[in-house]
């Protein structure tokens, strides 16, 4: 449960700002304020708690289940109730009321801000609770209450408030705990008489956590009730209500924790100083804090000392502090520490410019900066080594030691193949030197390569090595400084790898800024995870053609070639596929590598007729593919193909032509001509048949074969949806939505029968363009008009209805003839597309509830100067290989004495030890010449063999490549800490996003820009990249 409210928390989403200031001023110390809300009077009496009434017989299992959730909804309303009073009653009315006072009035009404007004919320929700619980067998009825309770802009308010001037009331109370014993003896004793003895800061920590875990309580509500159950649309509109307010909050509440990180940094610096003007003039957002340890290394890779440092990522500059913790005593800490958390206080030990920081990866020294002339210091170390010694005394920085250790590996190879020359030309015949013995000499030497290089690997994992700029030399050489810092996890590491990439993405002119967010403030700061610009590259290589883009798809693709930094920084791995051509001529495919920051075309060739639509079609699942295999045993050519994932195209000519994935050589591997040869408009597949929707108002079923593929040569079942092009095809769980002019047919994905049809729009001339879904609904965008209409999937009523033009205007005055051409839902944000080129963002809710939007969203100062033709999302999920910690083990391997394994090779390396052994073992080589009396003397022993099983874990004896495989383990003190992190850091997923729009050339719209009128005509990609999903 801690889990799923985590990722509710750390939701963001762009918030209105409330009419209250964060900070509360109160003049005087009158007990009471203005608040502008309705006085109701809580009284002490308590109601009797709501009891359901026996439960009838004939329930169904939900049914039951849903009277257990309704319990617990109860439970939990009452005990925050309770938890509420507590506050007012034992702490704000005693200290109210105290003499002498220990807290003012004044410091009172800031600690316990909006309390009373929140009490006043929920007294009312659970009055109205009570009644729902006594009909509840004849209506079985509540999201209705949630979202008439909870949709008023009152509770946005209060809630606000409070969560805003939390940090405050926290300062507050540990201030006084500091200075007025008084005050401390106080909350000690409240908390001892307390049943529970809940804290007064467990306490005030509840009404942040209340919202999520109303949502917790109505996904199960949700999950219990069947489709069709006439509660199911109030229940998903009480979820989206719940989590639209706690995005809210939960933005604010991040606001207000960066502005207080920032303010307590601001603190610890000299007033005078230029980092206090930078940090007090209101331009730096925080990105990332966190407390990382900073090691120092000596000569020979030797820890020299460590000490934690908090690091500020700033959009702009980067902040490294020291951590001072200095209450009044060592007791004193221990007792407050107990009673509300203790903030740290910083000393700022260096600050350095964003563009000047570089990430440097063990072994890739050579590509990040100019040896030749820059001198690199190891931050920490009392004394740098002169310029004239820095070539010949080179320092290690702890794992950069097994760098080197690998060049030296590499040297001792050298020689030994130079030995086996000599070998060769010996005459006589020996046991122990002969070519055998030699060969075997170089297989150890590089397999011992091959584990070092791994160890570099691994090293990378929990370790960040930056290159800061230092002041130069006397005779006027830069000088840089490596600090090496040990994140608790790799996820860490990954996380401050790619913020740090994206922030100076940020900084580039075509960022500055990126979006423009219309709000009641007439700001234009746009938030700290907005997407940002990272390329725009021309969607074709040929340039003497005239190209339009038609469709685009991205097929992602695991690549255990990247480097752990590259994946950190890269786009989405796998391929993205544009495609397009002129109308009444032929077609182009243009395919791009995204294992990079910077895509690259690996393939471009030409089609019989301009490309209209693409379908990607993944590989089928481990399930489906057992499940095929037990059905027909028979293994073809085309199952072969089948089991990787392939690339459909619809074409203009009425082709539709079925690719095999970049990995396979991107063959075509089937062909066919759509009945009576129509335009294929768009294309769908579900689990059984591949959907094309056709010029003339049919949606052609090609069955799926027993092999995997489509079945393209037999004739596909025709469904005719009506007499007008079919523009749009929607897969939804087990329907298939068509839209055929402004109507929809809902059709049965498995029966192909017509299930419903609905009219999208009330112009019949308005034909529906786009459809996507989003939670449990559909949204629409249409030929004409600037508007946008939400649907519920499973009744099918009209929703919610958005007028784009009213988001475009703030970019282009004046223009109320907007169309939308494109539309994409990723990550709580509708992306639109317009025919002007502007690109504006809603924000609409995650989870199963309806995805209304419920802010004004960004307009992106960065398009195209036609008409948005697509937008599509890259995704891809990083492999769990990378999430392993250096010392972390993949199940129950073997390991020598306490000493853990390093993780597994990758594939490669494996299947070539692989084929190294079935070598030896066909030849019937033994090698005899490992002589027992040898075991005691220093040195490794070369040996391709792998290391026999041990005869028990605690056997002592020598095997083969002991040294080699376990040499990470040597320094305790640098290896144990990084060994504790892998036990912690849980199996996780982390998501690689961006977003790509295609248009005609390049527009910026901010008016500050130079570049602004439109130079460019050819077809344009622009590709945002937003944080990684952790």
């Amino acid at each position: 449960m801690w889990k799923k409210r985590h990722s509710i928390e750390n939701g963001s989403i762009l918030a209105r700002s409330s009419s209250s200031s964060s900070s509360v001023s109160v003049s005087g110390d009158s007990e009471e304020e203005d608040t502008g809300f309705l006085e109701v009077t809580v009284t002490d009496m308590r109601h009797p708690p709501p009891e359901l009434g026996p439960m009838p017989e004939g329930l169904s299992p939900q049914q039951v289940v849903r009277r257990h959730i309704l319990g617990s909804i109860v439970q939990s309303e009452g005990s925050y109730v309770d938890s509420l009073r507590r506050i007012l009653q034992d702490y704000r009315n005693p200290l109210m009321e105290m003499e002498p006072k220990v807290l003012s009035a004044r410091k009172c009404q800031v600690v316990f801000f909006r309390l009373k007004e929140i009490l006043q919320c929920h007294s009312m929700f659970q009055i109205a609770l009570f009644s729902r619980v006594a009909e509840w067998d004849a209506t079985e009825k509540i999201g209705d209450l949630f979202v008439a309770s909870f949709s008023k802009s009152m509770v946005l308010d209060v809630y606000s408030d409070y969560v805003n001037n939390f940090t405050s009331a926290m300062s507050l109370i540990k201030k006084a705990c500091l200075t007025k014993p008084a005050f401390l003896e106080f909350l000690k004793k409240r908390q001892m008489s307390s049943p529970d003895r809940v804290t007064l800061y467990g306490l005030m920590v509840k009404p942040i956590q209340r919202f999520p875990q109303f949502i917790l309580l109505l996904q199960d509500m949700l999950k219990n009730t069947p489709k069709g159950h006439p509660e199911r649309l109030s229940l998903q509109l009480a979820l989206t209500e719940l989590e639209t307010l706690a995005e809210k909050l939960n933005e604010q509440k991040r606001v207000a924790d960066q502005v207080a990180e920032i303010q307590q940094l601001t603190k610890s610096i000299s007033d005078r100083s230029s980092l206090n003007k930078l940090l007090n003039s209101g331009q730096r957002q925080l990105l990332l804090c966190e407390t990382l340890t900073e090691t120092v290394y000596g000569d020979r890779g030797q820890l020299i000392k460590s000490k934690e440092r908090k690091v500020f990522l700033l959009n702009d500059m980067l902040v490294c502090a020291n951590i001072n913790f200095k209450p009044v005593n060592t007791r004193g800490q221990l007792e407050i520490s107990s009673l509300v958390p203790l903030g740290p206080k910083y000393v700022v030990k260096w600050n350095t410019a964003l563009p000047q920081v570089q990430v440097v990866e063990v072994g890739q020294e050579n590509s990040t900066y100019d040896k030749d002339n820059i001198v690199i210091q190891n931050a920490g170390a009392k004394k740098h080594v002169p310029t004239s010694q820095s070539s010949h005394n080179k320092v290690y920085l702890g794992p950069p030691r097994l760098f080197q250790e690998l060049q030296d590996l590499q040297k001792d190879l050298a020689v030994v193949e130079q030995i086996t020359q000599l070998i060769s030309t010996l005459h006589g015949t020996y046991q122990n030197l002969n070519m055998t013995v030699a060969q075997d000499w170089c297989l150890a030497l590089q397999r011992m390569m091959r584990v070092k290089e791994e160890e570099i690997h691994s090293a990378n994992k929990c370790r960040l090595r930056l290159l800061l700029p230092g002041k130069p030399d006397k005779s006027g050489r830069p000088i840089s400084f490596m600090v090496v810092f040990i994140t608790p996890n790799p996820l860490s590491k990954i996380s401050w790898v790619n913020r740090l990439h994206l922030a100076k993405l940020g900084l580039r002119d075509e960022n500055q800024p990126g979006w423009l967010c219309p709000d009641e403030d007439k700001k234009t700061k746009a938030p700290f995870w907005c997407p940002i610009l990272a390329c725009r590259m021309s969607a074709f290589s040929s340039k003497a053609l005239d190209l339009q883009l038609g469709a685009v798809v991205h097929n992602p693709v695991q690549s255990s070639l990247l480097g752990f930094s590259a994946v950190s920084t890269s786009l989405p791995q796998g391929y993205l596929w544009v495609g397009g051509g002129q109308e009444g001529a032929g077609g182009q495919v243009e395919i791009f590598s995204l294992n990079r920051s910077v895509p690259r075309t690996v393939k471009s060739f030409p089609v019989a007729s301009q490309v209209l639509c693409m379908e990607y079609i993944p590989e089928k699942s481990g399930e489906e593919q057992e499940q095929e295999k037990t059905e027909d045993s028979r293994a073809t050519a085309e199952q072969a193909s089948a089991l990787h994932p392939t690339i459909c195209l619809g074409l203009q000519d009425g082709s539709i032509m079925v690719y095999g994935s970049v990995d396979t050589g991107t063959q075509c591997l089937l062909t066919c001509k759509s009945p009576g040869r129509q335009p294929v408009l768009c294309l769908k597949h579900s689990p059984d048949y591949l959907f094309a929707g056709l010029q003339n108002g049919i949606v052609a079923a090609y069955a799926r074969t027993s092999g995997g593929l489509w079945d393209l040569e037999a004739k596909p079942t025709c469904l005719q949806v009506g007499t007008g092009p079919v523009r749009v095809l929607l897969t939804l769980d087990d329907t298939l939505w068509a839209s055929c002019a402004n109507q929809v047919t809902v059709l049965d994905a498995a029966s192909l029968k017509a299930q419903d049809t609905f009219e999208a729009h009330p112009d019949k001339e308005a034909s529906v363009t786009h459809m996507i879904k989003a939670g449990s609904g559909v949204w629409m965008a249409f030929s004409s008009g600037s508007s946008i209409r939400l649907f519920h999937t499973e009744t099918l009523e009209h929703l919610q209805e958005i007028n784009i033009a009213t988001r475009t205007t703030f970019v282009l005055p004046g223009q109320k003839n907007v169309r939308v051409t494109s539309l994409l839902i990723c990550q709580g944000l509708l992306w639109v597309g317009t025919d002007q080129g502007i690109i504006v963002l809603l924000p609409v809710p995650r989870l199963e509830g309806i995805p209304k939007i419920t802010g004004k969203g960004m307009v992106s100062l960065n398009g195209h100067c036609g008409p948005v033709e697509f937008l599509a999302m890259a995704v891809s999920t990083l492999a769990p290989d990378i999430l392993k910690s250096d010392k972390e083990e993949e199940g129950g391997e073997a390991v020598c004495g306490d000493e853990e394994k390093p993780e597994g090779r990758c594939p490669e390396l494996a299947a070539q030890d692989s084929h190294l052994g079935r070598e030896m073992r066909k030849k019937g080589i033994l090698l005899q010449y490992r002589l027992r009396s040898t075991s005691h003397l220093p040195g490794q022993l070369l040996s391709v063999r792998e290391a026999p099983a041990a005869a028990g874990a605690g056997t002592l004896e020598h095997t083969e490549e002991d040294g080699s495989i376990y040499e990470m383990a040597d320094d305790p003190d640098v290896w144990v800490r990084s060994r504790q992190c892998a036990r912690d850091t849980h199996r996780k997923e982390i998501s690689s996003l961006a977003i790509i729009s295609g248009g005609r050339g390049y527009r910026s719209f901010n008016a500050n820009s130079k570049g602004t009128a439109c130079s460019e005509t050819d077809s344009t990609l622009l590709i945002w990249q937003v944080p990684l999903t952790l």
